[in-house]
């Protein structure tokens, strides 16, 4: 006759199945809240948040003082000029970040949750600022819907052509949003029930902000630079073919 002992259970532990459930039940609530929050957090951003282009041109000028007149003038300068700019932008940016979110983590999800618009302001204006010193602005259509790819791509997102060819313009921001909500949702869900972001009370929500902004001014300025080197390209094309334009010399990319 076989054996049929069944060794008992630790106390506090049940199957695999048991525990994992309630976990995938949590996971998929905390995912579907995120998506909602940061979709109405970013809308709202799209609507109202906006960094003075002119403002924040004369700040720059001055406080690295730079040649330029516009921003056009920034693919006139050298990456060993932009990307200190840059990363100053990335690390003051999650710095605010950090601090805004330091004292919600005391309420729990609750008020994590609703810090999703403070977080989508602090982002979209990092973004905008990166645009402006990478000498891309957001005053026409195009260049508005070019911010928020360098957004998507910030997200983690690679939309594809086909995708951005597809969308009428006027739907390809809310568009846009609505996948950058579904990634961040995935993301916190995952980092939540991985630990990997570590869930210290009043720490969490300082620690989830520093998280995003910090991973999110990184990708968008590597897509950024990468835009800027070829429009740069371009223009040392142009200023070799006609060597008497009267063109401010390009500084060589390194």
């Amino acid at each position: 006759m076989l054996n049929s002992h069944v060794e008992p259970a630790l106390p506090g532990y049940g199957s695999a199945h048991q525990i994992s459930m309630p976990l995938r039940k949590k996971d998929s609530a905390l995912a579907r809240l995120m998506q909602t929050s940061t979709a109405a957090g970013f809308r709202k951003a799209y609507e109202t948040v906006q960094v003075d282009p002119q403002k924040f041109l004369k700040h720059i000028k001055r406080a690295h003082k730079l040649p330029i007149e516009s921003w056009r003038d920034m693919f006139y300068l050298g990456e060993e000029v932009i990307t200190p700019i840059a990363n100053r932008i990335i690390k003051s940016s999650t710095r605010t970040a950090t601090l805004e979110g330091l004292g919600l983590g005391m309420g729990g999800m609750l008020t994590i949750i609703p810090d999703a618009g403070i977080l989508s302001a602090i982002t979209i204006r990092m973004l905008q600022k990166l645009s402006l010193v990478y000498g891309f602005e957001y005053s026409t259509e195009d260049e508005v819907n070019s911010l928020w790819i360098a957004a998507a791509s910030a997200a983690g997102l690679d939309l594809g052509r086909d995708f951005v060819e597809k969308q009428a313009i006027e739907r390809l921001v809310p568009r846009i949003i609505d996948r950058i909500a579904v990634k961040v949702g995935a993301e916190v869900a995952e980092k939540w029930s991985g630990r990997l972001i570590p869930v210290l009370s009043a720490g969490f929500g300082g620690t989830l902000n520093y998280y995003f902004v910090r991973s999110w001014g990184r990708r968008a300025q590597k897509h950024l630079l990468e835009r800027h080197r070829h429009v740069r390209s371009q223009r040392l094309i142009e200023a070799r073919a006609i060597p008497s334009s009267g063109h401010t010399q390009l500084h060589p990319a390194r």
